[in-house]
C-alpha cells in the first residue's frame, strides 16, 4: 500500500476514534449533571443554578421549581439544595475538563482506545 494512503487511513481512523471518545465524554458529563431531589429529576444548568442562587439571595427558604418532566417540586431547604447542585455541577465540570484534557494529549488510536 502506498505510504501516503496508509498515513491518510491512519489519520482518518484516529479522527474517527477521537470523535467517538469526545462524544462518550460529553455523554458521561451530561449524565453526571442529572440531580435527583425528592423524587424529581433536575438537569443542572447554569440557568437553574443562577435561579436558585437568586432565590437564596432573596432570603427564600423554599421555592417551587419545575423539574425535567415539567412536574412542580417544592424545594423545602433551598440553601442545602443550592449547595448540592453547585457541588455536583462543579465536580462534573472539573471531571469533564480533566478527562477532555487527558484525551487531547493522546496522539494515537491505541492510546485513545486504552483511555480510561
Amino acid at each position: 500500500m502506498d505510504e501516503r494512503l496508509e498515513k491518510a487511513l491512519d489519520f482518518s481512523n484516529y479522527m474517527l476514534t477521537l470523535s467517538n471518545q469526545k462524544r462518550l465524554l460529553a455523554e458521561k458529563y451530561q449524565e453526571e449533571l442529572i440531580h435527583f431531589y425528592s423524587g424529581s429529576q433536575f438537569t443542572l444548568t447554569r440557568e437553574l443554578i443562577t435561579f436558585v442562587s437568586a432565590m437564596v439571595s432573596a432570603d427564600q427558604d423554599e421555592v417551587v421549581i419545575t423539574d425535567d418532566n415539567n412536574i412542580p417540586c417544592m424545594i423545602t431547604n433551598l440553601e442545602s439544595f443550592y449547595e448540592d447542585i453547585i457541588s455536583a455541577y462543579t465536580t462534573a465540570s472539573n471531571d469533564y475538563y480533566t478527562a477532555y484534557d487527558d484525551l487531547k494529549k493522546n496522539r494515537s488510536v491505541e492510546k485513545l482506545v486504552n483511555y480510561e
